[in-house]
Formats: structure tokens, C-alpha cells, sequence
């Protein structure tokens, strides 16, 4: 008996050493970037097999009132919201109102070229529309308030950039008519669908659409950097990125919502595997985007990932499958990149894990 004590006290003090080492290796690929107490911060964690491993804030979640960054703030997470869009598709599709096959054309008539361009496509960055942030004049209205029907009508007239599933190009324009045809089959508004069938579903009791005029608790401001100081981040009206990137979260409501993902709480595994295919261009050439998420590696490990930027934020998330791990990063100054930072972080969770 005093053997099997001794040996499970060395284990035990082996894996302390081991994990206060992880801690300390994250604080330093973190402070790469984030090192100013006194600016603008972020908060990043990492969960694997629903445990938190790790959770920090740095920095300053509002530098007017010298607030300090908690892990329960709330950040606008910009091109993430892609990911609760596809999953809303196939949360349709799964009740037979649609189908990812179906040309654009059936739910708007008159969109150009609509019966070549399907939903697929627009899923998939592949349909070659024009990407309303490439168009000049998107300035004369990033301030207004705007319908789904008006957001679809200012970019569909524009020239398209390639035929429909010709190549694969990041695109926003596209995830814009899936917000409109996710309003048009469910019969109600985008944000009121995500949160009813997702953030409620999932548990996620802090996540929005966004807005700068509701009271929300916990939010994080948002700032710019200029060469005299920090300034507030620039107003755009969020009917604008719409369904592209008009999101509010936490990192730990994030963790839960890869819960439900994992768990079938909001969508069977059949639909949600459509989302982590890798699918092919009209030539037969693989690219590596499913349905709102990149499909990467680490070391040759599958993995999934997708960062979001917008005025005065910056987000990103890694997910390893095979390991159960989800390594996520706010930023509220889009001159601070959790890019590279939760990409670094991930590849040294994953070399830990492996020993």
C-alpha cells in the first residue's frame, strides 16, 4: 500500500509539473501579443473533453472606465457567426424545408444567374458572386439600417468574379442570402432562428446579435489603434454583415456550442458532418472549407478552424476532433490577431497531449 501511495503521489506531482509548464508555455505565446495590461485585451481557453484546461484575460475589456478583461466578457466575434449560419441551413434542411442542392433562384426569383448558383455554393465560398466588401460604394451605407432584401439587391447586379463552383474564394456576400433565405423558409428573422433553435438549445446565455444600442452585460469595447493612442471602434449598422458576422459571444459560450455540435443537441450527426466535408471545385480539385469552417491540421492532426474580424474585434477557433479540443481567442482591438496566437496555442496543447 505505501508502494501504490508513493507511485500515485509522483504521478500526480509529475502531471502538476507537466501542466503549471503548458500554463506557463500559453502565458508567453499569448503575451506575444497581448503583453499591455493597460490596452486593450483579449481571453482565450482551452477546453478538451468538456474540462477547462486554461482560461486567461488580458488586458483591458473598456480603457475609459480602466475596466479590466474577465473571461466572461462578451466580444462580437465578426466571420464566426458563418459557422451558426451554415448550422441554421442544415437545421432547415433537416426538417425538409430546403435542401443544400437547391438553386437560389427558387427562393428569389429574380437573382441573377440564380438557377446555376445553389446553396451549396454559397456554403462553400464557391458561387462567384461579387463580395459586397469589395464594393466601393458599401461606404454610403455601412451606417445605415438595412433589410435582407436591400443587402442582396446592392451587390447582386455586380459582375460576377468566376462561374459557380469554379473555385473557391472567401466570400461574405454569400452568407448574407443564406441569412435572407434562412428569414424567408423559417418565417422569422434571422437572429430570432439562431437564437430559439441554437443559443438557447445549446445553453449559450450570453451570445447575441449584435447591437451597439442594447444594454449587454459584460460587453468588451471595442477599439482601433491610431499612431497618437486607442480610439472607440467605428459604428457600422450590423444589418449590414448580417449573417456574415453580426454575432456576440463568449468563449465559454462558444465551448458549449462545440458541445452541442459534438452531441446532437441542436442537429443530427448526419446534417452536421456535411459542415466538416471537404468538397470538390467543378474540375475535381479538393479545397479545404465544409460549410462555416476551414478544415486544417495540425502536425498532420485533422483539424477545424475559423477566425472572425470586424470594427474594433478579432476572433479565432481551433477544434481538434480526434482529441476533443477547442482552443479559442477574443480580441477587443483589431490591431491585436488571436490568429496565430490560438493556432500556437493548439499545436502546443497538442504536443503535450501526444507525450
Amino acid at each position: 500500500m505505501k508502494n501504490i501511495s508513493l507511485s500515485f503521489l509522483l504521478i500526480l506531482c509529475i502531471f502538476q509539473q507537466s501542466f503549471a509548464q503548458l500554463n506557463q508555455k500559453l502565458d508567453s505565446i499569448i503575451q506575444t501579443e497581448f503583453s499591455d495590461p493597460h490596452a486593450p485585451g483579449g481571453v482565450f481557453l482551452v477546453s478538451q473533453k468538456g474540462k477547462t484546461l486554461y482560461e486567461k484575460a488580458f488586458g483591458k475589456a473598456n480603457i475609459e472606465l480602466d475596466f479590466n478583461m474577465v473571461s466572461g466578457n462578451v466580444f462580437e466575434i465578426g466571420s464566426m457567426t458563418k459557422q451558426f449560419t451554415a448550422i441554421a441551413v442544415l437545421i432547415l434542411e433537416s426538417q425538409g424545408k430546403l435542401s443544400v442542392n437547391d438553386p437560389v433562384s427558387k427562393y428569389i426569383p429574380d437573382y441573377p444567374s440564380g438557377n446555376l448558383i445553389t446553396i451549396h455554393h454559397l456554403l462553400t465560398h464557391t458561387s462567384g458572386i461579387k463580395d459586397f466588401t469589395k464594393i466601393k460604394s458599401l461606404q454610403y451605407i455601412a451606417q445605415k439600417e438595412m433589410t435582407p432584401k436591400q443587402m442582396v439587391d446592392f451587390f447582386k447586379n455586380e459582375t460576377p468574379d468566376f462561374k459557380p463552383g469554379e473555385k473557391f474564394e472567401y466570400n461574405n456576400a454569400g452568407y448574407v442570402i443564406l441569412g435572407y433565405l434562412i428569414e424567408l423558409v423559417s418565417g422569422e428573422r434571422y437572429e430570432d432562428f439562431i437564437r430559439k433553435n441554437i443559443f438557447e438549445k445549446a445553453g449559450m446565455k450570453n451570445s447575441y446579435y449584435a447591437s451597439d444600442r442594447k444594454i449587454i452585460r459584460n460587453r468588451a469595447y471595442g477599439y482601433h489603434q491610431k499612431t497618437d493612442g486607442y480610439v472607440n471602434k467605428t459604428i457600422i449598422s450590423f444589418s449590414v454583415p448580417f449573417a456574415s458576422g453580426s454575432l456576440m459571444s463568449t468563449v465559454e459560450d462558444m465551448v458549449r456550442w462545440q458541445h452541442a455540435l459534438n452531441t446532437g443537441l441542436i442537429l443530427d450527426a448526419a446534417h452536421i458532418n456535411k459542415a466538416f466535408t471537404a468538397y470538390t471545385l467543378n474540375n475535381g480539385e479538393k479545397f479545404t472549407y465544409g460549410y462555416g469552417w476551414h478544415l486544417k491540421d495540425i502536425n498532420g492532426i485533422p483539424s477545424r478552424e475559423h477566425g472572425g474580424s470586424i470594427f474594433g474585434f478579432k476572433s479565432m477557433a481551433v477544434y481538434v476532433p480526434s482529441l476533443d479540443l477547442y482552443v479559442i481567442g477574443f480580441s477587443n482591438c483589431d490591431c491585436h490577431s488571436p490568429t496565430q496566437v490560438v493556432k500556437d496555442m493548439a499545436k502546443a496543447v497538442v504536443n503535450a497531449v501526444k507525450k
